[in-house]
């Protein structure tokens, strides 16, 4: 893709929460954008992908079971691979993932917000 990319703009592209769409890609990693808004994503892992959080817009919670985190706006945090972990969005949160094409959106665990397959977004 050779073209400049206005993440804000990505948003207002689409509503549904909890659904991470697809902006780009590079290298085997998917560059991806999503709405959260409340707890729903539950404690998951990812076995063989690190996942990277960048917070747009909101302030995104992001725990483990051993610590908590909470991200701002223009932050980020890589969850490493095997870390079992999952986010609350106590406001509504925009953010942009960074993660292998490979990465499962609720990891080991199968819910009602899991995504089988992830849409693109004409950008």
């Amino acid at each position: 893709m050779n073209k400049i990319v206005n993440v804000a703009s990505t948003f207002d592209k689409f509503d549904d929460l909890f659904n991470p769409k697809v902006i780009g890609e590079l290298n085997g990693q998917m560059v991806k954008v999503a709405k959260l808004e409340g707890d729903k994503i539950p404690w998951h892992s990812h076995e063989n992908e690190d996942e990277l959080f960048f917070i747009i817009e909101g302030k995104l919670e992001i725990l483990y079971r051993d610590q908590t985190f909470m991200l701002n706006p223009g932050e980020f945090l890589i969850v490493p691979r095997g870390v079992e972990h999952k986010v609350i969005a106590h406001e509504p949160v925009k953010l942009m993932l960074f993660e292998p094409a490979s990465t499962a959106h609720t990891g080991d665990v199968q819910t009602d917000v899991t995504q089988k397959s992830l849409d693109r977004l004409d950008v």
